[in-house]
């Protein structure tokens, strides 16, 4: 402020020395190379480049604009000329009337780039004009006489205009404006960095050098509108910068309007960045200041919540419960997108899902295969079965009908997978996955991609096996069938307890397995045999057909039952829910198919912090063993209570 205010000191001073202006025109009198004439021109509205609007106080020499503006009021006359020009052909036409300075011609040249993008005009006509040449040799001649504000407006202008980047008069204004990036404002940087990172990219040498000034400058940041455009447009370009404005975001927090907090979630999502405080800080404004938003809001906020897994039960409600009456009127894109951001961050609202249920039954003809696929791997994943589930399969199985070899392999069998998930899967799907024309494809691709897609066959065969009595065939050959899960590396808190407790109750370890995968692609945490009287028994003396390879072959003794040990853990549920996710849910009913009695063992929040671990697992608690069928829910240790951002908050 002390600089500014001495700097307009001066030039107020410098001003009453100066003599009164001529009656006569200087612009139509002095030629275009004289410095007298060369700042004469006021920075009007219009200069401000029509992708980002600066004020003319913004330029470091604006005192001194308004000094010659006194003393050459013609200039501000060929201002609004230039300003009010509707065409092309006016802006040229005033060239040649009057004899335009570097400035003025500047100032034409930004005119013409807004008019062209305005009304949609063919700028190579512009380019190839002998007048265009002509403005851009009088802006060469003179360009370290062009005001701060007209040459970042210019140099914006000629890139939109497609000017040859190699030419030498666009070599000569970027060259000037590298000269006089410590001169400009924090604004005009701004506004260059966000039009070059959009245009031009990440290997611009101009702005690299941009971003660094704004990395050495970001104490001058002011104002949510920059905050929210860097953070959108020229974030992903320095992660130093990005740090810095997620800092000022979070200062400016309460500012922000929401379409401000879409922007910037959706920024943080595109780049990946998981900013918990940032996050929760607009979590919490959104929901105590904005009672109403739009759907488009309400669409990008899933979507970047769900992006960057980022959990907020209050917003995931409210976003459910606004988005619930414009269900009727979205687009099939809108819907899918909707559901599956949902999806993906674990949320089951049943009136919403209910809603898009109804949604895919009223419009069928609107609805493509890949999205009507979109809807039914959605509601897989939450194990979602709409009231009118009929109804609904009914209207899925005839428009899938035909429509299954159209399908890229990957989807197809998500397809599938979700539909024996969801209990629905017709002998034609299996048939079409489980042919050996189709699975031998992947085999021996050692892809992630292609590993998770042999695991989902695997349990598409074991659905088609357990689950689908009629069908006859194709299954999956022995050898495909070892690429069941693994047990993870990390071992829970959960897990740890689980093994303490059952080597107590074993007694011996060779009367139990521990962490055992099954030729039905399922994990089971042990598992044990147990007689009639409850009493475990060596397992490598039995057959196991669950195992890939068996170890013993006799048969179970008459009233022996198998028992499978299932630990559930938080991301196996619905967010904030006891429901197991669908995936859990087949695996759990695949495991009780093959003839196990299951035991699920969870962490119960109805513990005491100072409750003993698995109290259950003692000695004598294999006599309460229920009926087969049933199944035995044991409690654990209390679960640590996640924070509100979700688990993994940094």
């Amino acid at each position: 402020m002390a600089a500014r205010l001495v700097r307009h000191c001066c030039w107020r001073h410098f001003g009453a020395f100066v003599s009164t202006p001529s009656a006569v025109p200087a612009s139509l009198l002095v030629p275009a190379g004289k410095v007298a004439v060369a700042r004469a021109l006021p920075q009007a509205p219009f200069t401000s480049f029509h992708t980002s609007s600066l004020s003319s106080w913004a330029d470091g020499f604006s005192a001194k604009e308004r000094v010659e503006d006194s003393r050459h009021p013609e200039h501000k006359v060929i201002g609004e000329l230039i300003e009010t020009a509707t065409s092309p052909q006016e802006l040229f036409q005033l060239s040649e009337l009057h004899v335009l300075n570097s400035n003025q011609s500047s100032l034409v040249i930004t005119q013409l780039s807004r008019l062209a993008a305005e009304k949609k005009l063919e700028t190579e006509s512009i380019l190839q004009d002998e007048r265009f040449q002509q403005l851009i040799g009088i802006m060469d001649s003179q360009i370290s006489q062009v005001w701060n504000n007209t040459l970042v407006n210019l140099l914006k202008s000629l890139y939109s205009l497609g000017m040859d980047r190699n030419r030498r008069e666009m070599q000569s204004v970027e060259q000037e404006v590298l000269w006089r990036l410590r001169r400009l404002t924090f604004r005009q940087l701004a506004s260059l960095a966000e039009f070059l990172a959009v245009k031009v990219g990440k290997e611009s040498r101009l702005l690299n050098e941009v971003i660094k000034k704004l990395e050495l400058r970001w104490t001058e940041l002011e104002g949510t509108r920059t905050v929210v455009s860097l953070m959108s447009k020229v974030g992903h370009v320095s992660p130093a910068l990005m740090d810095r404005l997620e800092d000022k975001a979070l200062e400016l927090a309460e500012q922000f309007n929401p379409d401000d907090i879409r922007k910037i979630t959706l920024a943080l999502a595109y780049q990946n960045r998981r900013c918990v405080p940032l996050l929760r800080a607009l979590s919490y404004h959104l929901i105590q200041k904005h009672s109403e938003l739009s759907l488009t809001v309400l669409m990008d906020l899933i979507f970047a919540y769900g992006k960057l897994n980022f959990h907020q039960p209050q917003v995931f409600q409210k976003i459910a419960t606004d988005l619930y009456p414009h269900v009727a009127t979205m687009t099939p894109i809108e819907v899918t997108r909707c559901i599956r951001s949902f999806a993906l961050l674990k949320w089951l609202s049943l009136p919403l899902f209910e809603a898009i249920a109804q949604y895919a039954l009223d419009n069928t003809k609107q609805l493509s295969v890949t999205h009507l696929c979109s809807i039914i791997l959605s509601f897989a994943r939450l194990n979602f079965q709409p009231s009118g589930s009929e109804d609904f399969f009914n209207m899925v199985h005839e428009e899938l009908q035909g429509q299954l070899d159209s399908l890229e392999p990957h989807l197809l069998t998500d397809l599938v997978w979700s539909l024996c998930v969801l209990q629905q899967a017709k002998a034609p799907y299996l048939q079409r996955v489980l042919a050996p024309d189709f699975h031998t494809k992947i085999q021996g691709d050692q892809s992630l991609k292609a590993q998770n897609l042999q695991v989902k066959l695997i349990h598409i065969n074991a659905a088609a096996k357990l689950e689908s009595p009629d069908y006859r065939g194709p299954f999956l050959p022995p050898e495909m069938l070892s690429a069941a899960e693994q047990a993870g590396e990390k071992v829970t808190l959960l897990q740890s307890y689980l093994r303490e407790a059952l080597v107590g109750v074993l007694g011996n370890r060779e009367n139990g397995r521990f962490d055992v995968s099954t030729i039905y692609g399922w994990q089971m945490d042990a598992e044990m045999v147990v007689n009639s009287e409850n009493k475990p028994l060596p397992l490598k003396d039995f057959a196991a057909p669950h195992l890939l390879c068996s170890e013993g072959t006799k048969p179970l003794p008459p009233g022996a039952r198998r028992v499978a040990f299932l630990r559930w853990d938080f991301p196996n549920f619905s967010n904030r829910s006891k429901d197991l996710l669908g995936r859990y849910v087949m695996a759990r009913r695949h495991i009780q198919a093959a003839g196990f009695l299951v035991v699920d063992v969870r962490q119960s929040p109805t513990s005491a912090p100072s409750a003993p671990r698995c109290p259950q697992l003692r000695a004598g608690w294999l006599g309460s063993l229920p009926a087969p069928g049933l199944d035995t829910v044991i409690p654990s240790r209390p679960p640590v209570r996640q924070p509100e951002g979700g688990r993994g908050d940094r």
